[in-house]
């Protein structure tokens, strides 16, 4: 008797961190049911697309892709769209694009099994869509990490600050966090298989609440970094309103935990704050920042940005122009105001025309390019530890990270080939506004 043939899929992934790990939990599903990836659309039985609604046209992007798969139905090929757009435009997907058979948002993930055994049985409209009814976790035995010395651990999912331009409560369920317990293991076995470096995830990551009652955020961080063989801890994104002095004390007393905090402004202006929904003012972000600014350790300070957003006058938007100065960010993810579907946003007057929209971004993308220049300037002459990535084999220095979480590309001394995942000493000697360049040490 002749073996079974694989069953055969691709995925494909949009947006952000949370979505890329994500991805790799429903890849190592897959595995766990039997599927084997494989690397294009041509070769898979079934084609998958983790979306991301988060910005404007995300919805096109993904039905212009099954469009361009379509044909490829005719060859007996399935599909199916997982994530945030699933969630979003639910069954009307089947309506937009008939050729596609699985419809399942995050929160809907656990049940990925069995949603795989109605495809496999021919079912052509099988749907996960629980939105905020689920209490549960997306946990798997086997998660296909992509990397093998830095690794993902989603301590919390969901989220329950319903900003009022964001579809994300909408479309990941309620905020709902794993055990403390969990999280540690997963810790412990991602550092005997060789990873040295975790980033602890979440929508708000802050915003953790052990089920169990046994650690804080502030000590999960301190648990992981205790964790033998873990040498950086990372976590993104925090939440102004849940970021406590507790979390800068604990980034101060472990060596592991990284020099780095995200922790997204959005605005300068306490009156967008407040259309936002943002459940913070200027005053109490100012307030974070000065835990940071006063921490043992030189924090890199990083955010987002949104310009544009219904109402904005010139007065708000130079607001946060003027706290950009007053924090001197290392870095910020600067966006226009785009309108999401079924967000209170929508129902707001005074929308910026788009061309303001884009005269405000490059203002304040200048303005951050000016500061970025300044603090760059200032790691002229030290030594850091650096994370080695790999090789830019045009340019033929190699890369790597900084516990800042700054890129720094560095030459190396003759004969020497740092080992990609291990940590080498650095001393920069050139900045640029985005990077660092130096030369490694002996």
């Amino acid at each position: 008797m002749s073996a079974a043939v694989p069953k055969t899929f691709f995925l494909e992934t949009f947006g952000c961190q949370m979505n890329a790990h994500d991805s790799e939990k429903v890849v190592g599903t897959l595995l766990g049911q039997g599927y084997l990836q494989v690397p294009t659309v041509e070769e898979a039985g079934l084609v998958l697309y983790n979306t991301c609604s988060i910005r404007d046209k995300a919805e096109q992007k993904v039905f212009h892709r099954l469009g361009d798969y379509k044909k490829l139905q005719k060859q007996g090929k399935q599909f199916g769209v997982l994530g945030c757009v699933a969630q979003q435009e639910g069954e009307k997907i089947f309506d937009r694009a008939p050729h596609v058979s699985l419809v399942c948002g995050s929160a809907s993930y656990r049940k990925l099994p069995e949603m795989l055994v109605q495809i496999a049985a021919g079912n052509q409209r099988v749907t996960g869509l629980d939105d905020r009814e689920t209490d549960e976790c997306f946990e798997t035995e086997f998660t296909a990490r992509t990397n093998p010395h830095r690794g993902y651990i989603t301590i919390i999912e969901g989220c329950d600050k319903f900003c009022s331009y964001c579809v994300v409560p909408y479309t990941r369920g309620k905020e709902r966090s794993r055990t403390s317990d969990s999280v540690c293991g997963e810790a412990r076995q991602m550092a005997d298989r060789g990873y040295t470096e975790i980033q602890l995830l979440g929508q708000n990551v802050n915003s953790y609440k052990d089920p169990a009652g046994k650690m804080t955020f502030a000590e999960l961080l301190t648990a992981v970094g205790e964790v033998p063989g873990i040498r950086r801890v990372r976590f993104t994104t925090s939440h102004p309103r849940d970021f406590g002095r507790d979390i800068v004390d604990a980034i101060d007393a472990s060596a592991a935990l990284c020099d780095h905090v995200h922790l997204p402004v959005q605005s300068g202006s306490d009156n967008v704050l407040n259309a936002m929904q943002r459940l913070y003012t200027r005053q109490q972000y100012l307030e974070r920042i000065g835990w940071m600014k006063s921490a043992h350790r030189e924090l890199s300070i990083t955010t987002d940005v949104i310009v544009g957003f219904p109402g904005e006058t010139e007065s708000d938007f130079e607001q946060t122009l003027l706290l950009l100065k007053q924090v001197e960010f290392d870095a910020i993810f600067g966006f226009k105001y785009s309108p999401r579907p079924n967000t209170p946003s929508l129902s707001l007057e005074n929308a910026i025309p788009d061309e303001e929209k884009s005269r405000r971004l490059r203002t304040l993308q200048e303005a951050q390019k000016a500061i970025q220049t300044s603090r760059h300037q200032r790691h002229v002459g030290r030594q850091v530890e650096v994370m080695v990535e790999g090789k830019n084999d045009v340019r033929g220095h190699w890369l790597g990270r900084t516990s800042q979480n700054k890129l720094i590309g560095f030459t190396v001394p003759d004969g020497s080939v740092p080992r990609v995942g291990s940590y080498v000493p650095v001393v920069t000697t050139v900045s640029f506004p985005n990077s660092l360049m130096g030369e490694m040490v002996l």
